[in-house]
């Protein structure tokens, strides 16, 4: 069992709307999208961005595209017109989530950079 950061497993969209950071976290493939799902929940997402998000977080569960939907409330200083943050957008909140830690079997790992380089 390693600790990795999702960003060397998973792909993130994420943008803003109002006060709300709304994000998508894709996995490559099933295996990973069960980790992703058993690891990265509502509450853990809500501890990262302790301090940034105000309100509740949401998770939506969308295995078709094997992706996890979070929408965070109260997650931008009130939003862009009222905000006084530097940054303010929601688009800066999918890198900053791609630094949250998790533990994956070693094997999965081994999967996944073998689909990397093609083997």
């Amino acid at each position: 069992m390693s600790k990795v950061k999702l960003r060397d497993i998973a792909q993130c969209r994420s943008g803003d709307k109002g006060n709300a950071s709304d994000l998508s976290l894709f996995a490559p493939n099933e295996e990973v999208y069960e980790i992703l799902k058993q690891q990265v929940t509502a509450e853990k997402v809500k501890k990262h961005f302790t301090g940034l998000v105000k309100g509740e977080v949401y998770r939506y569960e969308v295995p078709n595209v094997f992706a996890l939907k979070f929408l965070c409330k109260e997650a931008l200083g009130g939003g862009a017109p009222s905000s006084l943050r530097l940054d303010n957008l929601g688009k800066c909140f999918g890198s900053n989530l791609l630094r949250m830690e998790i533990e994956v079997e070693d094997e999965v790992l081994t999967i996944i950079d073998e689909a990397r380089q093609g083997i």
